[in-house]
């Protein structure tokens, strides 16, 4: 199911012990960790793409406060993963939501991000998933109709990739900040399920969409940790303790 990176090679990947090959002699080293990083020299901007491993530590701590488990709780009740489902997440980040998706539903499930820091640490997190460095906006590195569930959780977006890897009987969820997510850091945001349904309307038919919002009562330290995780322009010395809103739009398509 997984595909090699490299530009017109694109041939399934077979792991031998420490590594994964192609038939024409591409290799990636497995991490000790578990992931593989199929990332390529020209699908980076930057020396190291993704989520700093400072952000990729605050998004954590924030998750293992609590506060985003009502997020998780409506993202599992809209899909509604079972254990016959086939997960990819793009865009994962340190995997918290997919990782504890699959251990809840028993599902088999599969990460891909830009950032090493956030695949490692889903990767130590959730050993059971499998997890790759790889740049979604550009290409998918798994076979046609490989999934039953492509997630896309405040994540880019790249409609054809995710319509070539979703089974026809499949689903996609997207989900989107709402115009209030963080607005006691940030002010209000903008509406922007309209123009997420028309990136996926050449694709997809939006089937179910359903709002989530929750308030946490954070300490300095918490607000501090979202300040680092949504690089908010603001210096962390200046942040105290708030109520903050968490809030997104949840888009559930099915493809065309």
């Amino acid at each position: 199911m997984l595909l090699c990176p490299v530009r017109d090679c694109h041939m399934a990947l077979v792991r031998q012990e420490r590594q994964v090959l192609c038939p024409r002699g591409h290799s990636f080293d497995v991490a000790r960790s578990g992931y593989v990083n199929l990332l390529q020299p020209q699908d980076k901007r930057s020396k190291e793409p993704g989520d700093t491993a400072a952000a990729v530590a605050a998004r954590r701590r924030l998750h293992g406060r609590g506060v985003t488990g009502p997020l998780l709780e409506a993202i599992g009740a809209i899909v509604a993963a079972s254990a016959e489902d086939v997960v990819l997440d793009a865009g994962c980040g340190e995997g918290f939501y997919l990782g504890s998706l699959a251990r809840r539903a028993g599902c088999e499930a599969y990460g891909v991000d830009i950032s090493i820091p956030a695949v490692n640490l889903a990767a130590r997190s959730f050993p059971e998933c499998g997890w790759i460095v790889a740049n979604a906006d550009r290409y998918v590195p798994y076979g046609d109709a490989s999934f039953s569930l492509v997630m896309s959780i405040t994540a880019r977006m790249n409609s054809g990739e995710f319509r070539r890897v979703l089974r026809d009987d499949g689903r996609l969820l997207v989900a989107i900040p709402a115009s209030d997510d963080f607005a006691e850091l940030r002010g209000a945001g903008r509406d922007r399920v309209e123009r997420t349904v028309e990136t996926f309307a050449g694709e997809f038919t939006l089937a179910e969409r359903r709002s989530v919002t929750t308030h946490a009562d954070l300490d300095v330290a918490a607000v501090e940790d979202v300040l680092l995780s949504i690089y908010r322009p603001m210096q962390p010395e200046a942040a105290e303790a708030m109520r903050v809103t968490f809030s997104l739009e949840l888009l559930l398509f099915r493809p065309k």
